[in-house]
């Protein structure tokens, strides 16, 4: 059995009706040249035909009564693929607004804990054409939180996906195992029992952070701070209803601007993000007067020896939304970007884990009822997530279809109800941006704003 870890767990503990924590992906799929032909059948017979090379979607939770420490992951021995992989058809015309519909009832829902905590689902009639005509596929991927972060969730699609249409099924891969209700227990209460070290373990990390935030805080090298953010209309609570948009742009278009300006491709990413939301804010009258700010999650998996599916880190950073011209802004976010890096980077990789695994679970569920008092329409921690994760290169085939884009969906909570995350792929920059209906109805116009905000920093280089 493979234990899930308190950071892990704590993606559960925290998931209610009207926040469901899993991650999506939304891909268009070229059927034209698909080998064979689409048909749902046969991209049931694919998928089945790479499960074995799939723990992560192997994997179920399991529990016992008497365990004092977290759920665990084992082997699910009757796994019925039909109840996973389903079937949907978006109504004509097809477009844009009809598959973002489909997709954010979907992203609604949540996942069955009784079952491995994954769904797909293959959205036919794209552009009103069937794919038997040769017409897109659109492929909804929807994974729990606790089973992946944002980079595991990039390598799952990586080996669900093939570099060439006809490629033959990878080799198996060996999953968590299996555990009876009484060994669940045991283990349970050894790790119980050893807490108190992974408390000591943690204390001088986190008062090497303190000292060091403190030290950077009186020379002005801090990250931006929490709960300084302005109120904007993503900072209230949310229901379960989801509002998502989508934008493509052109990495070579992205690339030229960082050249040209000296910065990094990721500082051209958090500036679209920036000029987007400024525009966004502003054409609804609604732009604080104060900086937005963002709270941006970084991968650790280089970098920690600890357990657990999601290692993550981050940085709170500044998106200087005040500022009107495009590439003054692009220069101070890339200057305190790089600060609050520096003082991500000072910060323990292992913190969060450390932290969290010291906790006892009856401590988390006394944490999240605090936190889901604390007025944070009034007092926001941030005002959106931004995560930019790099993808592959090359072209991917799924199912043997061309993957022509694949967007990445992130989790929103109370407080915090907008999400934009970035992923690369095959020479394009795909932006995934979620919220919640009740707050916006509509989020293409912040979609739209990005290709716009490209090409005025393109014009200026």
């Amino acid at each position: 059995m493979e234990r899930l870890s308190a950071f892990d767990a704590s993606l559960l503990y925290s998931e209610s009706s009207s926040v469901p924590l899993h991650v999506c992906s939304i891909a268009e799929l070229d059927t034209s040249k698909m080998p064979g032909g689409y048909s749902f059948d046969r991209a049931r017979d694919h998928l089945a035909s790479r499960l074995r090379a799939l723990p992560e979607l192997r994997a179920k939770l399991a529990n016992s009564q008497l365990n004092l420490d977290h759920p665990v992951w084992v082997e699910d021995d009757d796994l019925d693929l039909t109840y996973h992989l389903r079937r949907t058809a978006i109504p004509s015309p097809g477009g844009r607004d009809e598959l973002v519909e489909v997709c954010g009832r979907i992203a609604s829902t949540p996942l069955d804990r009784s079952k491995p905590l994954w769904e797909m689902w293959l959205i036919e009639n794209l552009g009103g054409t069937e794919p038997a005509e040769g017409g897109p596929v659109a492929l909804m991927i929807k994974v729990h939180h606790a089973a992946v972060d944002g980079v595991a969730a990039a390598n799952l699609i990586g080996k669900l996906c093939d570099t060439e249409p006809d490629a033959p099924p990878p080799d198996p891969v060996e999953g968590p195992g299996r555990a009876k209700p009484f060994e669940i227990t045991v283990d349970g209460f050894v790790r119980a029992f050893t807490r108190p070290m992974q408390l000591a373990r943690a204390v001088p990390a986190t008062m090497s952070t303190i000292a060091s935030t403190l030290s950077r805080a009186r020379s002005g090298k801090t990250m931006a701070a929490p709960f300084k953010a302005p109120a904007t209309v993503f900072n209230a609570e949310i229901t379960a209803d989801r509002a998502i948009a989508l934008a493509q742009l052109e990495l070579d278009d992205v690339k030229r601007v960082k050249d040209a300006f000296g910065v990094k491709v990721n500082d051209v990413v958090m500036a679209l993000c920036a000029g987007a939301l400024r525009e966004y804010l502003r054409n609804r009258g609604e732009l604080p007067d104060k900086p937005l700010v963002a709270v941006v999650p970084s991968s650790v998996h280089d970098k920690s020896d600890r357990p657990g599916r999601n290692q993550l880190s981050g940085f709170f950073c500044n998106l200087q939304t005040h500022i009107e011209d495009p590439v003054e802004r692009l220069h101070v976010i890339a200057e305190s970007g790089s600060r609050a890096k520096e003082h991500s980077a000072a910060i323990a990789p292992t913190l969060l884990a450390d932290v969290t695994q010291a906790l006892p679970p009856p401590l988390f569920g006394v944490a999240l009822e605090v936190m889901s008092h604390t007025p944070l329409k009034r007092t926001p921690i941030h005002n959106v997530v931004i995560s930019n994760v790099a993808g592959p290169s090359a072209k991917l085939y799924a199912m043997g279809a061309e993957v022509k884009s694949l967007y990445p969906l992130g989790p929103i909570f109370h407080g915090s109800g907008l999400n934009i995350t970035v992923l690369s792929l095959g020479g394009k920059l795909n932006v995934g941006i979620v919220s919640c209906r009740t707050l916006v109805n509509d989020l293409w116009d912040l979609a739209d704003r990005f290709k716009a905000e490209l090409a005025e920093l393109l014009s200026s280089t």
